[in-house]
């Protein structure tokens, strides 16, 4: 029986470190070449922008400033957002306060309905129609339905 294990195509065998440091020490002067090209090619952009740089941080900073100015004032919740629902809560709030008022009206309206003969009365009076002795009602007739109004199409 054969017990050889023979090379396998999956199986990846490592350099030792070696010939790896040899390898990048070989390829050194290549890189410090190509960084001093680059450097050559780059070093008049470089020159402006470092002559320019206050320039350019100034119009960096007022960018800056424009991009923060409009997102407070129209973002997401910016002042125009927040007037909006400040008037939104204002009015709601209003609301409130008047069907308050309404709901205490109606709770005093049925208080005097469960205990003021007068109050009992009245309403008896208007809601059925009750008349005392001698008395006679007069009733309104009710209100002729509205008029559909008449459109552009309906005059021609």
């Amino acid at each position: 029986m054969d017990l050889r294990v023979e090379r396998l195509s999956g199986i990846r065998v490592l350099r030792r470190p070696e010939e790896g440091l040899q390898a990048l020490v070989q390829r050194a002067p290549q890189a410090e070449a190509w960084a001093e090209r680059t450097t050559e090619k780059l070093r008049p952009t470089f020159t402006v922008l470092y002559g320019n740089r206050r320039r350019l941080a100034t119009t960096g900073v007022g960018v800056l400033a424009l991009w923060l100015f409009f997102h407070v004032v129209l973002g997401a919740n910016g002042m125009v957002v927040y007037r909006q629902k400040r008037a939104e809560y204002q009015s709601l709030h209003r609301e409130i306060d008047s069907l308050q008022k309404e709901n205490d009206q109606y709770t005093e309206h049925v208080k005097a309905l469960r205990g003021d003969p007068k109050t009992i009365e009245k309403e008896a009076r208007e809601q059925l129609h009750y008349t005392r002795p001698g008395e006679v009602v007069y009733v309104a007739p009710a209100p002729p339905p509205p008029q559909p109004a008449a459109t552009n199409a309906a005059r021609k």
